[in-house]
């Protein structure tokens, strides 16, 4: 019989699912929040009939109440895409100010320890590489991303402020790009754009040259970290990715070696602050948490690629969704 409970938000996502999992296999008792905006039933179904788990259907940036004793909360209730937070800018910045602080009020009231998601997003398009948690960023608070850097950046202070002034045990995980398994074919990143495309024989879209640098954590290592994080001492910002830097055109070319695809590589205007270079430095995750990232990003593409082709052929055809 399990002896703690954790409140997952974003829990029908690609992140909060893999958590609800992780969790669930070490016998806590799983709260699993989500309003379905960016998320999917599909991801979780084969948790609800497990007794550990509970699933509620609600919007994070509204008050809740829940009635059970809460011992941890993961705040991954967001947008992570740019192509869903232009799409619905007023909710990703409701989901990162009300919706966090709505957790950290539970986290307060059950005096339980609480870990929110942060992003690379907070350094905007860098000027110092790697990215140090010591870096302040480069960002425009009025551009079209702004709405998800900016509700990250603001997390992350009112998190800060909580754990100041009302002692509130908190976390905070920087994520850099991560994939696999349950990631969206439709959500726009670089990944699963250019799988998808294979799929349907289409040609690779690559935005700008091509020379802009991303670096891959795969989901189990980041999960991994983030559980390390949640059980150390350390309340300031952690960067948890693999700084394993690749550009998009050597990526694009990987994705096409791997699938054995004939697809050709096309170019198109670069979105407007899209960052050049993205990779993190993970000294501190290597310090404080005896933390580095195991999987080989070959590895976890043929993993993740399988998990692609074996979905329905309506998802590889399926639309972004009309948002409210």
């Amino acid at each position: 019989m399990t002896d703690k409970t954790i409140l997952i938000t974003g829990a029908a996502g690609f992140l909060g699912s893999h958590l609800c999992d992780f969790f669930i296999q070490r016998n806590y008792y799983v709260i699993g929040v989500d309003n379905l905006i960016t998320g999917s039933l599909s991801n979780i179904s084969h948790l609800m009939e497990n007794k550990n788990f509970e699933y509620i259907n609600h919007d994070i940036s509204k008050h809740i109440k829940i009635n059970k004793k809460i011992d941890y909360i993961l705040h991954f209730a967001s947008p992570a895409s740019p192509i869903d937070y232009l799409k619905i800018p007023i909710q990703t910045l409701k989901v990162g100010s009300l919706g966090t602080h709505n957790c950290l009020g539970l986290a307060k009231k059950n005096n339980a320890k609480i870990l929110v998601a942060s992003t690379s997003e907070i350094y905007g398009d860098p000027l110092e590489h790697p990215q140090k948690e010591t870096y302040w960023g480069n960002v425009n608070a009025v551009g079209p991303r702004s709405v998800y850097d900016e509700s990250k950046r603001f997390m992350e202070s009112i998190t800060m402020a909580y754990n100041n002034f009302h002692n509130v045990d908190t976390r905070i995980v920087r994520i850099f790009n991560t994939y696999g398994p349950r990631m969206r074919l439709n959500d726009g990143r670089a990944l699963p754009a250019f799988v998808g495309q294979v799929l349907r024989n289409e040609d690779l879209t690559v935005f700008g040259d091509g020379s802009q640098t991303r670096s891959f954590c795969y989901v189990d290592d980041l999960i991994e970290g983030i559980f390390k994080l949640l059980n150390s001492e350390y309340s300031m910002p952690v960067n948890i990715g693999n700084p394993d830097e690749i550009s998009l055109n050597d990526f694009a070319k990987e994705i096409l070696d791997i699938t054995k695809s004939n697809s050709k590589i096309v170019y198109k205007k670069l979105p407007k602050d899209d960052p050049k270079r993205r990779n993190p430095d993970i000294s501190l995750a290597k310090k404080i948490l005896n933390w580095s990232p195991k999987v080989d990003r070959k590895q976890g593409l043929a993993k993740t690629i399988e998990y692609f082709k074996n979905l329905p052929k309506s998802e590889l055809y399926k639309k972004n969704k009309k948002f409210y």
